[in-house]
Formats: C-alpha cells, sequence, structure tokens
C-alpha cells in the first residue's frame, strides 16, 4: 500500500479534484504521509492561471523532484495545457490527467470503491465539483486546454454527492466548476440546469447547512437570471453570493477577449439579483492591461467597477499564456499595466472598504468554518461575506452558526463579537 503526499494549487475547482483523488487513493487502501520526505508517490495538482504561477509550479516540481525519495506525479491545469515545461526543466515527473492520477498510483491494485463510501470532507466544509470544462473560448485562457468542453453530471447524481458530503458531516457545500452558470448546457439543448440543481439541494436534503455557488460566467447566468435569483430568494440554505466574473467595462474588449457576454448582460444580472435580494455579495473579476486595451477602455472598467459595486474585487495583469490566442498580440508595457492595476486596486479598495463599514453595527449569523488566528475563528454571513471573531474558540466550534454583532472590518472582512 502507497503512502501519498499531495500538494494543491489555484482554484477551489482545483482542490474538489484532489479530494476526489484522496478518494479513490484511500478506498484503494493508501493514506495519507506526514510530508514528501515519507511518502511512497507525490502529486501535485499544478494551477497556470498566470506567468508568475507557472513559474512557481516549475519550481515546487523541481524542489519535489530534488529533495524527496518519492516517484513525482504532476497533474491539474498547467500539467494538461503546458506539460512539455516540465520535461523541457529536467523534472523527473509522470504527467497525467486528474483522472488518470489514481490507476497510476493504485498501479493494478483493486480498489474498494463503492457507491456508498463516505466522502472526503475539509473539516466542515465539503467540495462539489458538479461538471468539468466550460463552453467558453476566451482569447487569453489557457485552462480551457486542460479542461476541454463541459461535461455534465446529471442533476440527481449531483444532489447525491451533495447529500453525501451532508452525511459526512459537511456543514458548507462549495459548488465548485470551471463556469457553473453553464451546468448542463451539453444535457438540457443550452438551458442552465444551475438553478434546478440548487433547489434540489436544498429541498432534497435533510440537515443543517449552507451552499456556496462558485464562479458563474455572466452569459451563462443571464439566460436564468430571474429563476436563479429566485431560487436564491427562497432559499436560506443559499448564501446570497454570485462570482460572475466580467473581465472589463469594454465591449470592445470583451469582444476582444472572447467572453460571450455584453457589459449591459452583465448589469442585467447584478439588476436581476438586486431586484431579488436585499442583501448579497457580488463578486466579479477584472483583467487590466488586456493588448487592445486603450486608455478609455480602462476607464470604463473604472465606470462600470463603480456603478455595480462589487463586495468581492479580483483584479488580475493581463500575461500571456503559451499556446492561447492572446499571446500573439502585441502587448503593452509593463509599467503601463501596473499603472492601472495600481489605479483599479486603489478603487476596488475604496469601494469594498465601503461596503464592510456599512456592516459595522449589524447582527449577523454566521457559520464558523476556518480556524482563524490566535483563539478567532472566521466564519460567513448569509451575503458570504467574511467575519472574524477573535475569542470565539472558548466558545464555539467548528460548523456552528452563531450570533455576532459586527464591530469593525479590516477592509475586505469583517470583524464581529458573539452576542
Amino acid at each position: 500500500m502507497a503512502r501519498y503526499h499531495i500538494e494543491t494549487y489555484g482554484c477551489t475547482s482545483n482542490r474538489g479534484e484532489s479530494r476526489e483523488i484522496e478518494r479513490a487513493l484511500r478506498d484503494g487502501g493508501h493514506h495519507r504521509a506526514d510530508g514528501p520526505d515519507d511518502a511512497d508517490v507525490a502529486i501535485l495538482n499544478t494551477c497556470t492561471v498566470v506567468e508568475k504561477t507557472e513559474r512557481n509550479m516549475l519550481r515546487r516540481a523541481q524542489e519535489l523532484d530534488d529533495e524527496t525519495p518519492a516517484d513525482l506525479v504532476v497533474t491539474g491545469c498547467m500539467a494538461l495545457a503546458q506539460g512539455e515545461q516540465f520535461r523541457e526543466a529536467d523534472i523527473d515527473a509522470d504527467v497525467l490527467h486528474w483522472d488518470d492520477v489514481p490507476q497510476h498510483v493504485l498501479n493494478g491494485e483493486c480498489p474498494t470503491v463503492t457507491p456508498d463510501t463516505e466522502p472526503v470532507v475539509d473539516g466542515v466544509v465539503g467540495i462539489l465539483p458538479i461538471a468539468r470544462g466550460c463552453m467558453s473560448d476566451c482569447s487569453y485562457c489557457i485552462t480551457k486546454h486542460a479542461t476541454g468542453r463541459i461535461e455534465s453530471p446529471s442533476v440527481e447524481e449531483n444532489v447525491a454527492k451533495a447529500r453525501a458530503l451532508v452525511h459526512a458531516g459537511a456543514k458548507e457545500i462549495r459548488i465548485t466548476g470551471q463556469d457553473t452558470g453553464v451546468y448542463g448546457w451539453d444535457i438540457n439543448q443550452g438551458e442552465s440546469l444551475l438553478p434546478e440543481l440548487l433547489e434540489r439541494i436544498c429541498t432534497d436534503i435533510d440537515g443543517d447547512f449552507r451552499v456556496r455557488v462558485g464562479m458563474a460566467n455572466p452569459k451563462g447566468v443571464h439566460g436564468v437570471r430571474e429563476d436563479l435569483a429566485c431560487v436564491f430568494a427562497a432559499h436560506d440554505e443559499l448564501y446570497n453570493f454570485l462570482h460572475a466574473p466580467v473581465q472589463s467595462g469594454s465591449d470592445e474588449m470583451l469582444a476582444d477577449m472572447r467572453r460571450q457576454h455584453t457589459v449591459d448582460e452583465y448589469v442585467e444580472v447584478v439588476e436581476t439579483f438586486d431586484e431579488y435580494l436585499d442583501y448579497w455579495t457580488l463578486s466579479t473579476d477584472f483583467i487590466v492591461g488586456f493588448p487592445t486595451e486603450k486608455p478609455a477602455d480602462h476607464e470604463q472598467s473604472l465606470a462600470l467597477l463603480r456603478e455595480t459595486r462589487p463586495e468581492k474585487i479580483n483584479v488580475t495583469r493581463f500575461s500571456k499564456r503559451p499556446g492561447t490566442d492572446a499571446a500573439a498580440m502585441k502587448g503593452l508595457g509593463g509599467q503601463t499595466k501596473k499603472d492601472r492595476s495600481s489605479e483599479m486596486t486603489d478603487v476596488k479598495m475604496a469601494v469594498v472598504g465601503e461596503a464592510y463599514e456599512a456592516m459595522v453595527g449589524r447582527e449577523s449569523e454566521v457559520l464558523l468554518v476556518e480556524d482563524g488566528t490566535g483563539d478567532s475563528l472566521v466564519g460567513y454571513d448569509t451575503a458570504y461575506r467574511q467575519v472574524a471573531i477573535p475569542g470565539a474558540e472558548t466558545e464555539a466550534a467548528l460548523g456552528d452558526v452563531v450570533r455576532a454583532e459586527i464591530t469593525g472590518h479590516n477592509t475586505v472582512y469583517a470583524l464581529g463579537e458573539l452576542v
């Protein structure tokens, strides 16, 4: 029986894939080692979203190759999209697809996987990948080369997986995927099954839990925006949270990026959720410094940020990814990208800071899911806004829902006291 060490980088979807790998290995009788030095096999689940990440992945793979006696398996997005880079760096590793890792490690042994196997839960958080792949063809994205087009299990299969997570102790289910908004497009004639899935999870599963929906591109959400917002409004189990990455406030830029939505469609999604929900969190992403971005395009992005006022914002400087169409475009200078990123980050911090400042004095129900520093615990309120509660460890535990008064904030998260 093998002892394995696994490291995961990147998005929640990657972490979900790693848990599936671990589940298969554990079902086959293998167990996690204390560290890479004690392992028979080391597994590196990689991310390749930007160039800096790519360099970090190569460096970490080299360290594992050089410093540990374990066989090395590299998987994840960089492995699938740029596997040749590991070979060119003379890293002795087997580069494999996620699905192939368990059988490779099991080395022909018969696993004991059964349909009722206890799922792997990270503390009180269960990760549920509802589909693999996406329906987009963004000109800058290398992840598509790794994941391919969407493959959706049925609603019944995903509800069963969610139920298993709850029965295994999950108090928070994080629904993930490359694009959750287009879940079901491949099996439902191009119409999203996400509203139906969320409705079924909330009504068909007994227990106390909350559900967070992961990244959903605006195009997939737009066609079902009223149905989706209605489901959110009807069920307290759902965090009132939507991550819809717009990427630019310029339709010209969105066309060059080959995003499938327009600015107006994104705004219509936001307006619909505003109509149905009194208190919710909008999360979005912006890319600054795309090769064809003009000063006017950048100003439109800033204007959209100020108009829609997301409570969570990811700002990324464009970096060329090998094999993508955008990599062939003549890029902007590094200083231009740095300046635009800095300007947008300043606006972001002001917008987000105002949102958290408005929470001060509010009493919120908070589900505790993470250890904080010292004796503090960290959780999320009904709109999935992060709340750190100093001293909570003495009176509560992970998985508890507590009532807290928001007493302050640190721009991107709130501080609370137990009531």
